[in-house]
């Protein structure tokens, strides 16, 4: 009788961008046998960014646009078990090399090479940016991270939203909306209360809601981790699997942002925000609408509406 000395076979790389940013998520939460480096990590994650680009095409423009060695791709692509980057390269090329936003980024980019100078082509130039920026949320958008997140926050038994600077316009919004159709819905951050102390009041069975983008601020990062390491179920609405928020949470949505702002913008990830409102309604069925009845009847009530 004869025996095979030979292990088990390993797992198959991912065949698809999808499963690589599943795979990505899964490194980041210590939940794949796969272990990257912050370096090898942010790479992965902003490679995963550039599906659709033109810098796919070569190892070298690729390397040149991630601002790292070639051979750092070579050892990226053997560690998430291709035998090398060209079979890494097909996955990353088995999408369009021209996804339907980047006709807006080639016309804005034109306009301006073409003189057309001045206020018009710099506003043509930011829609058309944003316009690109939603077409990638759709052409990354995971079904299941996203009904996951749903339920979570539809179902929770309190649900608190966190961000600061930019975010904390973004955190007041989607708090707006969520008590609009449940209810026990606050900012972490809310007047009168310290993070600490809302912090301390949550456990499981409650869900945290927090959205930062690079350049991450440090304290969203912080307070974080201390909610996972309470128990508290997060949602990271965040820009890429690389993103410090993605390690503790429990459902993660990535919204893209590179855009000619001053600063982060904030466009797509209002978007983001309104579908899951939305969703959450859905998800929550008689009880969100018996909740926008309520607030109706309370809104005419006070004569707050002209």
């Amino acid at each position: 009788m004869s025996t095979d000395s030979r292990g088990p076979e390993p797992p198959a790389p991912p065949a698809t961008v999808g499963e690589l940013r599943a795979l990505m998520l899964a490194i980041a939460r210590g939940e794949s046998d796969i272990v990257l480096g912050p370096k090898a990590r942010e790479a992965l994650g902003r490679v995963l960014e550039l599906q659709g680009s033109p810098k796919l095409l070569s190892i070298t423009a690729l390397a040149g646009e991630l601002e790292v060695n070639p051979s750092t791709l070579t050892r990226l692509a053997r560690s998430l078990g291709y035998p090398g980057f060209g079979a890494f390269q097909d996955v990353l090329l088995n999408a369009s090399l021209t996804r339907p936003g980047a006709f807006y980024s080639r016309q804005a980019q034109a306009a301006l090479a073409g003189g057309e100078h001045g206020v018009a082509a710099g506003v043509e130039r930011l829609c058309r940016e944003t316009q690109a920026n939603i077409d990638r949320f759709l052409d990354g958008f995971d079904p299941a991270s996203f009904d996951d997140a749903v339920a979570r926050i539809a179902h929770a038994r309190r649900v608190a939203v966190f961000g600061v600077r930019q975010f904390h316009a973004f955190a007041a919004f989607l708090g707006y909306g969520l008590r609009m159709i449940r209810s026990d819905v606050a900012l972490l951050e809310a007047p009168g209360k310290g993070v600490a102390e809302a912090l301390a009041t949550m456990g499981p069975g409650d869900v945290l809601i927090a959205a930062s983008c690079s350049p991450y601020t440090a304290h969203v990062v912080e307070v974080t981790r201390a909610a996972h390491e309470r128990g508290i179920a997060v949602v990271a609405i965040t820009d890429r699997t690389s993103s410090p928020l993605v390690d503790v949470s429990d459902a993660a949505l990535f919204v893209p942002h590179d855009t000619s702002f001053l600063s982060n913008s904030m466009t797509v990830f209002i978007a983001c925000a309104e579908c899951l409102i939305n969703a959450c309604a859905a998800s929550l069925g008689d009880d969100a609408a018996a909740a926008l009845a309520e607030r109706d009847r309370m809104i005419a009530r006070l004569g707050i509406e002209i």
